[in-house]
């Protein structure tokens, strides 16, 4: 499929219509294939360009650039010095690695539920969770929305805690006019195969801390402060120039990219008229760019959302559920749930539905989609 000059690569089934697509097009085939030719294909000159222009982009003093979202969560809790003991607060709905990465440094993931309406951490369940173990607060964009920033960022430095923002779905969205990546002690973005920018695995976190960026640095790289000299644990978290390539390319597209997905939305909002459908909700002061449109089935919709994705299947329409499991209700973390700590995230997990979003869609698919879920009696 051929939009605007950004196309498909890699097979694909013309019958349905994907829940997620990459868009990746000749310029991208150029620039990896330049690396290529160059014979530097680890961490070189094209990752140091790829920190700069996308700190630049942020609005940050500073990007480190890494091999996966994950491993940016990691680095950036290592090195605003959580470890064991610690107690981190992230919401209870979110994907898997905002608080695995916690647990990864020694540290207790304390799980907060959501707002109903943005799906975004609660600030008021944010300060009834806090302990005098509790180190930092992790904030989600979740879905391509940013969260309720500004009243985080108080509590934060009420309690003298770190703030770290993980706005691996949320490239280029703001809050207020600016953009996300800039707001906290530390920030997280992932550039995963189906993100709104990619560069296949990748990773970045954004500082405007000179100390953080140099602990950054170290522990991304072995702990080496020079070549064979290790002062602290490190990892081997590097990007590399091939990921780079592609990443400077869709960071060129981004705002376009960004823009279709916005006009996506905008199409189902205006067109979806189904009872017992909710559709997205954002805040006010904040710009979504819809990494997925999640809908919401309430008990009023004619259909069990599993017989709806089946429908939908039918009709060559693909979906997802994002997410189908809480957090706090996930065996990695062992809790128990009688009485349920975080009822909102239990709900949504039971109800939410993600419809294909991505800046490939044409007209004729969206208007078939809208069509098609219409018809739901």
């Amino acid at each position: 499929m051929l939009l605007d000059n950004i196309w498909i690569t890699g097979e694909t089934n013309v019958d349905t219509i994907s829940v997620a697509r990459p868009a990746i097009g000749q310029e991208e085939i150029s620039a990896v294939t330049s690396v290529l030719e160059s014979g530097m294909l680890a961490s070189g000159d094209r990752v140091v360009e790829f920190e700069k222009k996308f700190a630049d982009f942020c609005g940050s003093n500073h990007a480190v650039a890494i091999n996966n979202g994950t491993a940016a969560l990691h680095a950036a809790l290592l090195a605003a010095g959580i470890g064991p003991g610690d107690e981190v607060i992230v919401p209870a709905f979110t994907f898997v690695a905002t608080a695995s990465a916690v647990a990864m440094c020694g540290a207790k993931p304390v799980f907060a539920d959501v707002d109903e309406k943005t799906f975004n951490i609660s600030p008021q369940q944010v300060t009834e969770k806090i302990t005098p173990k509790t180190k930092a607060v992790i904030g989600v964009h979740l879905f391509g929305q940013p969260c309720d920033i500004e009243a985080l960022q108080e509590i934060c430095e009420s309690k003298n805690l770190k703030f770290i923002e993980d706005a691996a779905q949320a490239h280029g969205a703001l809050y207020k006019n600016a953009r996300t990546g800039s707001f906290g002690h530390l920030a997280c973005f992932s550039f995963y195969a189906t993100k709104n920018m990619i560069t296949g695995e990748g990773g970045m976190v954004t500082t405007s801390d000179k100390a953080y960026n140099e602990r950054l640095r170290l522990l991304i790289n072995h702990g080496q402060s020079e070549k064979y000299l290790h002062t602290i644990l490190g990892y081997n978290y590097r990007m590399t120039d091939i990921g780079a390539a592609l990443g400077l390319v869709q960071l060129k597209k981004l705002e376009k990219l960004n823009l279709r997905r916005r006009k996506n939305a905008e199409f189902y909002n205006a067109s979806l008229s189904v009872k017992g459908l909710s559709l997205p909700f954002v805040g006010s002061a904040r710009n979504h760019v819809y990494h997925q449109y999640v809908i919401r089935l309430t008990e009023e919709f004619p259909m069990t959302r599993l017989a709806f994705i089946e429908y939908l299947k039918a009709k060559g329409i693909g979906s997802a559920i994002h997410y189908p499991i809480p957090l706090h209700r996930q065996p990695l973390f062992g809790l128990g749930n009688d009485p349920d700590p975080c009822p909102v995230s239990t709900s949504l997990a039971g109800s939410v539905l993600s419809l294909p979003v991505h800046p490939l869609l044409d007209q004729k698919e969206l208007a078939y989609i809208c069509d098609t879920i219409n018809r739901v009696k």
